[in-house]
């Protein structure tokens, strides 16, 4: 038979593959010899790579550059730093409160992944291996959440936190914990759902034998559930941490300068000149960077759950 033909040899403990050329002889099998065709050529695939990767580092090497270089400079639209400053590093946190904007987003973002990924779990354990009246409506109620924008519920928000305080006398607007059960109303709903899809890929098996072992529905939950759902968790909590992260628009009507989040500081920082003539455009690029470092940090540490959280489960 003409053509190439291709035979798989099994050895002690790995697979190889080798190819048979037309005269019977045979040839080392290629790195990117794989049994699917490529739908691009190898060099138009590998300038399309590069072209994505030259989009994306292109302006974060900008802002890098830009941080260590200065405001004149940057005005000037210089690329390549003509001098590297680290005072733009140390001038932040003097010209705007960028630390207790930091510790402010820390914590409320912070209490934000943690408790929603504790209700999701739980709650997506309930809906998902229990039957009752009103769970399929339940979980449409989820996903027809996550269509309404956040701009549509910013004045009723913000009008049955102002009525609440005016009937108990608690002030919520203005405070952190007002802010944290804010970012906990959005992100609940997408937590659950997200932990939903993922309990759902998990086998019944092992819970159902640790029924005949007598185990009850809570032990199984933090015994058997829980160990087993740590993917999907992280995943629930990142995405939790970073609505309240990036968030601009609630934190700018629900803060005062006291309680701001690093998001509202950063927008004060765009608006603020310095000599009232060249906007601090290093000082800018540099508290950019900072503020990313949190969220670089939290994805590098759990990369591993990430990829698992976000290919798993099923919807049905």
């Amino acid at each position: 038979m003409s053509g190439y033909s291709t035979t798989r040899t099994r050895p002690t403990a790995t697979l190889t593959e080798s190819i048979t050329a037309p005269g019977g002889g045979r040839r080392p099998k290629r790195p990117y010899d794989t049994d699917v065709t490529r739908l691009l050529p190898r060099w138009l695939l590998v300038t399309v790579i590069a072209v994505i990767v030259a989009f994306i580092a292109v302006p974060v090497l900008y802002i890098v550059f830009g941080s260590v270089n200065s405001d004149v400079a940057v005005a000037r639209g210089e690329y390549f730093p003509s001098e590297f400053t680290l005072a733009n590093y140390t001038d932040i946190w003097s010209t705007v409160a960028l630390g207790q904007g930091l510790v402010n987003s820390i914590l409320t973002a912070g209490a934000v992944a943690v408790c929603s990924a504790a209700l999701a779990v739980s709650t997506a354990y309930v809906l998902v291996r229990f039957r009752f009246l009103g769970r399929l409506t339940f979980l449409r109620g989820l996903l027809a959440l996550q269509s309404i924008p956040g701009t549509l519920l910013l004045l009723p928000v913000f009008v049955v936190f102002a009525n609440i305080a005016s009937a108990t006398g608690v002030q919520i607007i203005g405070t952190r914990w007002g802010l944290f059960v804010t970012y906990l109303t959005f992100a609940l709903p997408f937590s659950t759902w997200v932990m939903v899809t993922y309990l759902r890929g998990l086998p019944k098996e092992l819970e159902e034998a640790a029924r005949i072992d007598g185990a009850s529905s809570t032990g199984i939950l933090t015994k058997i559930v829980l160990p087993l759902s740590w993917p999907g968790i992280v995943v629930s909590a990142i995405f939790a941490f970073l609505l309240g992260w990036n968030d601009v628009l609630f934190s700018t009507i629900m803060t005062t300068p006291n309680t701001r989040t690093v998001a509202v500081v950063l927008q004060v920082l765009g608006t603020t000149q310095e000599g009232g003539a060249v906007p601090i455009y290093g000082q800018m690029m540099a508290a950019s960077i900072v503020c990313a470092l949190p969220v670089v940090a939290l994805y590098l540490i759990f990369q591993r759950y990430l990829v698992g959280g976000l290919t798993a489960g099923s919807v049905k």
